[in-house]
């Protein structure tokens, strides 16, 4: 088992996660409030800019290929490195649906 730091950014906030550890579950072990809801890779509650390092998230299925390389899914997400993260900032898929969802409910 390897240990690698997390720290997010903006916060100061700096944890150690094991490879064998989601980020969120370490999150929550170390009492630091980290967004979440389903926890199984699918609400993109729990997502984080990646500025610095690798995780592997083989389940995360609510990002495309290309959002899995530049944003984490805390709850799905286990480090392969050290990593620096910048929590509540959202893959551009999800501001997508916002922008529709408050197009159609304009029109209203």
């Amino acid at each position: 088992m390897t240990e690698y730091t997390v720290e997010f950014v903006g916060t100061g906030e700096t944890i150690t996660v094991s490879d064998k550890q989601t980020i969120l579950k370490a999150c929550i072990e170390e009492g630091i409030a980290q967004e979440y809801s389903c926890r199984v890779g699918m609400c993109l509650a729990c997502s984080a800019e990646i500025l610095e390092g690798d995780v592997t998230q083989p389940a995360a299925r609510g990002l495309t290929d290309e959002e899995a390389e530049r944003f984490a899914l805390t709850c799905m997400a286990r480090p392969q490195s050290d990593l620096k993260l910048d929590r509540g900032v959202y893959p551009p898929s999800i501001e997508g649906d916002a922008a529709a969802a408050g197009t159609v409910a304009d029109d209203d």
